[in-house]
């Protein structure tokens, strides 16, 4: 039997895809503020598993939420889709709720975001540190992971024809960023610390109005993955290297396929190919408005671009429970 699968993803599939992340922020968001991190996570689980089970696609998750045994989350590894004759062969990086304590304590910033590349197109990440830079497409060939922050903040700001006192730089509240703060702060820049999610901070770089300029640190390598999916949709700009906490980790990145542990990796090496990309706002942030209640039902809003073509849809959708209960 011929084989008639697409050779690559069609485009209404994005269309598609952004249902997933609404149904996992949605159930993420009813739990917001509560306190309840696990609970929070396993309803964006349970929402996004079911989600995709309706789309037709032959999907494999290369950046979940861990092993196997880890099961009930969705893991490295698991199927998802229908998978049909006809379904697009594609590997998937997501995190149904990034921000977990965002959520639970009623924080700005926590999304529920979906990466798709055509097969082999991820990087399969260790679950591991990663350092990371990420910019808008003013500044995208300006950054050099192999330099210092004060170097690459001076380069970012003559490519975006401003000064270094006029960029923000994002960067996650960690003792680990004690150096990195002031030496950003003594190169003359604005810091903006967060708590959690630095996917929706890089994507965030890409956009003016979001008041992000630049994302600097080291956070989780499968988020800088979704992260470099996001930037190659709109032409920014991300580079990430391995930073691994033990010689296990070293060994598991080798097993996974990692050649060079110390390789930087660009935006096209970590998501290459054709990429997509969804994201809904859970609580309120840079560039996302959060889920909003009312009577019988809630607005999202949401974000899905493609590489291939450079399309952006903002969309804000309205759910009515009483029709299609959630």
């Amino acid at each position: 039997m011929n084989d008639d699968r697409p050779k690559s993803m069609d485009r209404n599939l994005a269309m598609e895809v952004v249902r997933v992340t609404e149904m996992a922020a949605i159930a993420s968001a009813r739990l917001m503020g509560r306190g309840q991190k696990n609970e929070s996570d396993q309803a964006a689980v349970d929402a996004m598993r079911k989600a995709f089970d309706m789309l037709n696609i032959d999907g494999t998750v290369v950046i979940g939420e861990g092993e196997r045994d880890e099961a009930p989350m969705l893991y490295i590894g698991e199927k998802v889709g229908k998978g049909t004759q006809s379904a697009a062969p594609v590997d998937i990086a997501l995190d149904p709720l990034e921000g977990t304590n965002l959520c639970a304590y009623g924080k700005p910033g926590a999304i529920s975001v979906v990466a798709l590349s055509n097969r082999g197109g991820l990087l399969n990440a260790p679950d591991t540190y990663m350092e990371k830079i990420a910019v808008g497409p003013a500044a995208r060939h300006a950054i050099d992971l192999s330099k210092s922050a004060t170097d690459n903040l001076n380069a970012i700001a003559k490519a975006m024809g401003r000064l270094v006192a006029e960029l923000t730089v994002v960067i996650l509240d960690r003792d680990r960023h004690l150096d990195l703060i002031k030496e950003v702060r003594t190169a003359g820049a604005r810091v903006r610390l967060i708590d959690d999610g630095d996917v929706a901070a890089a994507v965030a770089t890409c956009f003016e109005t979001s008041g992000v300029d630049v994302l600097m640190g080291t956070g989780g390598a499968p988020e800088g993955v979704i992260s470099a999916a996001a930037v190659r949709c709109v032409d920014g700009a991300f580079q990430g290297r391995l930073r691994f906490r033990s010689k296990e980790e070293e060994a598991r990145a080798t097993r996974m396929g990692v050649k060079d542990l110390h390789k930087i990796y660009t935006a096209e090496e970590l998501a290459s190919g054709d990429v997509m990309f969804a994201a809904t706002g859970v609580t309120t942030g840079d560039f996302l408005k959060g889920v909003r209640f009312f009577h019988n039902g809630c607005e999202t809003h949401s974000i899905v671009m493609r590489s291939k073509t450079g399309t952006v849809r903002h969309i804000t959708a309205t759910h009515r429970f009483d029709k299609k209960p959630m």
